[in-house]
C-alpha cells in the first residue's frame, strides 16, 4: 500500500474482503452501493477506482465481479507447496465420479484450507456462462464437496451426466441453474422427473489456472 486509505475506502475494502471470504467470489457496484449506502453504484466504482490506485484491489474491466485483491495473490505465490496439492480436474467422462484418476490432469500446490470453506478439488472451466462474476475459460475453480447447497450459491452441478458450474436457485420441486452471462438461458429443472446432483460449491477462482488464487 502506498498511500493510507480513508475511512470510507477501508469500509469498501472491508466489504470486498468479507464478501470474497464468505462467498468466494466478489461484490458488483450494486452491492457495494446497497451495502454502504451509496446513492448509486457510479459512487461505489469511485472508490474502487482509489483504491485501484492505491494498489489494494486491480479492477478487470467487462465484468460486474472483477475485482482482485494483490495481497492474497502475493500470498498464495510465497505459500510452499503442502503434499500434492488440490487434484485439477479437466473432462469429466459421462456417469463417472468426478474425482476420478482419469480426471486428473495434475495438481496444484495449494493448500485446501487456503479457501473457506475448505476446497476438495479445482475444475477447469469451459466456456463463458459465468463471465459475468469473474469465472471465465481457462480459469480454475475452487469447489467444496457438498450436497448441502443455499439458494443463491455457485454449484457444479450434474444433469443427465454432464457437469456445469451455475447459481443455484430452487423452488420446491422446481430448481433454476442460472448463468452469469445474458447470451445463455438458465436450465429448468424438473425434480420429480430429472435427476440433478449437486457435486460442490464454488468457494474462489484461479485465474487461467496460472497458481494466481483469486478468492
Amino acid at each position: 500500500m502506498t498511500r493510507p486509505l480513508t475511512s470510507r475506502q477501508q469500509n469498501v475494502y472491508d466489504f470486498i474482503v468479507k464478501t470474497m471470504n464468505e462467498f468466494g467470489y466478489p461484490p458488483t457496484r450494486a452491492e457495494i452501493a446497497r451495502a454502504l449506502g451509496f446513492r448509486s453504484p457510479n459512487a461505489a466504482e469511485e472508490h474502487l477506482r482509489a483504491l485501484e490506485r492505491k494498489g489494494v484491489i486491480r479492477v478487470i474491466r467487462g465484468t460486474s465481479r472483477g475485482i482482485r485483491l494483490p495481497a492474497q495473490e502475493a500470498d498464495t505465490a510465497s505459500n510452499e507447496p503442502s503434499g500434492e496439492g488440490l487434484p485439477i480436474i479437466g473432462e469429466v467422462a459421462a456417469g463417472s465420479p468426478i474425482l476420478a484418476a482419469e480426471h486428473i490432469d495434475r495438481y496444484c500446490p495449494l493448500p485446501p484450507d487456503y479457501f473457506t470453506p475448505r476446497a476438495d478439488y479445482l475444475l477447469k472451466v469451459r466456456g463463458l456462462s459465468m463471465k459475468d462474476i469473474g469465472i471465465l475459460e481457462g480459469d480454475l475453480l475452487a469447489v467444496h464437496r457438498t450436497e448441502r447447497v443455499r439458494d443463491g450459491q455457485i454449484v457444479v452441478a450434474r444433469l443427465e451426466d454432464e457437469v456445469t458450474v451455475k447459481r443455484f436457485h430452487r423452488q420446491g420441486h422446481r430448481v433454476v441453474l442460472e448463468a452469469e452471462n445474458a447470451d445463455f438461458a438458465p436450465i429448468e429443472v424438473d425434480l420429480r422427473h430429472q435427476e440433478l446432483e449437486i457435486e460442490g460449491i464454488g468457494v474462489g477462482v484461479i485465474r487461467g489456472g496460472n497458481g494466481q488464487a483469486l478468492g
